[in-house]
């Protein structure tokens, strides 16, 4: 399963008043792991950037004037986003601008529904934590993803930060850390797991078991896909 994370800066918040897309950000994820590919670029929108949204991402129009301009990143855009499903924190907003992007090419490039399945995040977000605040930072708060180091909003580190709470929120995890420990007190701890880890014939039997709160995490899902599927889902009958 293959899914890529995405994110956008944008000169101002309304894709009816021409406003244009100045910075996109896409993580990919490979069978829920974080693959270490991406695909960013900054962009020239050819206009002056709101003062508000300025104060968010911090980009001017003169740091951006020698950026290449969407029609010249459209292609390999919708070749890495293509077939993918689409993971995005309020994704009318993101989706929007990417199809009017997408019109201003010529010929112009259809919609990015046509091209990807769109998950968005706040909406799964709203249904696990309803009466709560649900943006990025909320999340992140909630599920312990450091965004300690996001001064600014910017679409690579946002499409970072949500690939890691995507994971959180659906069960999963982004990478294991080992804390504290050092190298070498590391590398003795895969040994003597690994050790624990065989039987009397010598192989190796993997013993991976969820954590209360991944089983916690899981169970939600599974009640919300439940419900969509109006009880008839498979694992509640077998």
């Amino acid at each position: 399963m293959r899914q890529v994370v995405l994110d956008t800066e944008t000169t101002g918040l309304e894709v009816d008043q021409q406003h244009r897309i100045v910075e996109i950000g896409c993580v990919e994820l490979v069978n829920r792991r974080i693959t270490g590919r991406v695909f960013h670029h900054y962009l020239n929108p050819d206009r002056d950037i709101d003062e508000g949204a300025q104060q968010v991402h911090g980009l001017s129009r003169e740091q951006l004037s020698k950026e290449p301009r969407f029609r010249e990143i459209a292609a390999p855009l919708l070749e890495f986003i293509g077939g993918a499903e689409l993971i995005i924190h309020n994704a009318p907003f993101d989706v929007g601008f990417l199809n009017a992007e997408l019109r201003r090419l010529d010929p112009p490039a259809g919609r990015v529904e046509s091209l990807c399945s769109v998950l968005d995040t706040l909406v799964l977000a709203r249904q696990m934590h309803p009466g709560q605040r649900n943006s990025l930072d909320a999340l992140c708060k909630r599920y312990s993803v450091d965004n300690s180091h996001r001064e600014y909003h910017g679409a690579l580190l946002d499409a970072r930060i949500l690939a890691e709470v995507y994971l959180a929120m659906t069960g999963g995890q982004a990478t294991l850390v080992l804390g504290s420990e050092t190298s070498d007190e590391a590398t003795g701890l895969r040994a003597n797991r690994a050790a624990a880890n065989r039987d009397a014939t010598g192989y190796k039997i993997p013993v991976v078991r969820a954590t209360d709160a991944e089983l916690a995490a899981h169970e939600q899902v599974l009640k919300l896909v439940d419900k969509a599927s109006g009880g008839a889902t498979v694992w509640r009958k077998a």
